[in-house]
């Protein structure tokens, strides 16, 4: 094997772990209309469901799946959510990865990578909120535009406090000098057309988000984030004891119904397992 080939081999498994691109490589060419890949970012296997007020029984499915998404827009592109595990875990090249109750069998830049993407080819980033298991590999893409309500950010850059639930700083590293939209409670247009709209959504956390999307083909969707975790919390009312505010929750949820009702849209609960498994991963896309 020449010199040549594996210097090209090397510079392409740094670029791969490390999320950047290197000189000569090329941006994948913009799409026409909206495009959404969906990428497997792990499973959550709870040990119970008393924390959602749930028995087992309750439920059909006790598992729950963490995709993670990544939106392209004929005028950029949007990494919504970044998994439960560091893509950084995987560099004994022991797959699954486990933490307590996460298993991820698929480290986020391979699968990035595959449909042509890196972080920094990313235009955005915007989390649902800053729970664990949506912001592991956030500090991969601080050379993006972050998009952020104050009342997660605000958590996120603080000091932690004895019992916090935001995670370990590691994994918002360099977010505190991205290129940022504050939102201050309210929604945002990401694309300012319409087809790409962040909702305020507080409850779960203090700046917690669902993401509208507009597809030619599909049709509208709405992604919920962690509003709800569970098909049966809108059947029985149950909302997580965890939530930072659950009467806000409740008015959070209470409105999304009726906008994804007048929209005429599908509501994505993210973590649906029964759902989640059946749709289309990345190559595949929804347009």
């Amino acid at each position: 094997m020449s010199i040549r080939i594996v210097s090209a081999i090397v510079v392409a498994a740094v670029s791969m772990v490390f999320g950047f691109t290197p000189a000569g490589a090329q941006k994948p060419p913009s799409p026409q209309t909206l495009r959404l890949y969906v990428l497997d970012c792990g499973i959550i296997t709870p040990a119970n469901l008393d924390a959602y007020g749930f028995k087992p029984s309750d439920v059909k499915e006790t598992r729950m799946i963490t995709p993670c998404f990544l939106i392209v827009h004929p005028r950029g592109s949007l990494m919504w959510d970044t998994g439960e595990i560091p893509d950084s875990a995987f560099k004994d090249g022991v797959s699954p990865q486990k933490l307590n109750n996460y298993t991820v069998d698929r480290p986020l830049l391979p699968q990035l990578a595959a449909i042509g993407y890196t972080p920094a080819n990313i235009t955005y980033l915007a989390l649902s909120h800053y729970h664990g298991d949506h912001v592991a590999n956030a500090s991969l893409f601080a050379r993006s535009t972050w998009i952020v309500q104050k009342g997660d950010r605000e958590p996120i850059l603080a000091p932690r406090a004895a019992g916090s639930r935001v995670p370990d700083p590691k994994f918002f590293e360099g977010l505190a000098n991205s290129k940022t939209v504050l939102l201050n409670g309210e929604d945002h247009d990401v694309f300012g057309d319409g087809t790409v709209v962040i909702k305020f959504t507080p409850g779960h956390t203090p700046g917690h988000q669902a993401l509208f999307l507009k597809l030619a083909n599909t049709g509208n969707i709405l992604f919920s984030g962690d509003l709800y975790h569970y098909p049966e919390e809108i059947t029985y009312k149950k909302i997580p004891a965890f939530d930072t505010d659950k009467e806000q929750t409740a008015k959070s949820r209470e409105m999304i119904e009726e906008f994804v009702k007048q929209n005429q849209a599908q509501l994505w609960i993210q973590h649906d397992y029964t759902a989640g498994i059946k749709r289309k991963i990345a190559p595949e896309f929804y347009d």
